[in-house]
């Protein structure tokens, strides 16, 4: 696919099965999945992540909420490896915008990924705000905006669209729900989707006949109700 694939996750192990299968082509993670991985040290997690994969973008997350904090984490993180992306939430928890922080960043030859971008306005205001000459990553929450029954689809487009006048600005569509949102995504030209490992491992059912695999799924009913020895009539 043209489509690049990015691993979403903090399972170092998952992690390391899905980069020596070659099935992705980088990861992402953030401070949610790192609480569902049991990861207590940022840094040694980071650091063990980065001597396995090399050849790879890998995404880390700033933890601070103030500009000025967030900046020397983000500089901080920049530093572990060539292959890092820093990823700059769009607002801190006041409501306060970090486009400036992400110009000065990027401005600086950092590659941020911008995360938690929702509307069409934000987009285009952090597209606005990364250099042209330093790739970056922005990347919008699709799956959460499809949540609330708006349709991602026309967001995602325009964020695209608006985009193409900067080569190594990669729009992302984050929050995947459903296989079927690769195809999507790639559909509309977007360049990069996270998917959970769940997800991932979902794409052997790809171009399974739908006869088959009603009956496959019939056959499933059939040994879990023989397992649980229910009956209806006596």
């Amino acid at each position: 696919m043209a489509i690049k694939v990015f691993a979403d996750g903090a399972d170092l192990a998952g992690m390391l099965e899905m980069y020596h299968e070659g099935n992705v082509q980088g990861f992402t993670t953030n401070p949610s999945l790192m609480k569902a991985g049991g990861v207590t040290d940022y840094r040694a997690f980071a650091s063990e992540v980065l001597d396995k994969i090399r050849d790879l973008p890998v995404s880390f997350e700033v933890f601070a909420d103030d500009e000025a904090s967030m900046e020397a984490e983000a500089r901080e993180i920049a530093s572990w490896a060539d292959n890092v992306y820093v990823k700059i939430p769009a607002l801190t928890t006041q409501g306060v915008s970090t486009s400036g922080l992400v110009r000065r960043l990027s401005a600086d030859g950092i590659k941020v990924n911008v995360t938690t971008l929702f509307t069409p306005e934000q987009n285009h205001e952090f597209i606005d705000a990364v250099s042209s000459d330093t790739p970056s990553i922005i990347s919008i929450f699709a799956g959460r905006i499809a949540d609330t029954g708006v349709d991602p689809l026309p967001i995602m487009v325009d964020a695209i669209e608006y985009a193409a006048s900067k080569p190594g600005c990669e729009i992302l569509w984050a929050s995947t729900r459903e296989l079927l949102n690769i195809y999507q995504a790639e559909k509309i030209g977007c360049h990069i989707i996270t998917v959970p490992n769940a997800i991932l491992a979902k794409r052997k059912n790809v171009g399974k006949d739908l006869f088959e695999y009603s009956l496959d799924t019939v056959k499933g009913f059939a040994r879990d109700i023989q397992s649980l020895g229910f009956h209806i009539l006596p």
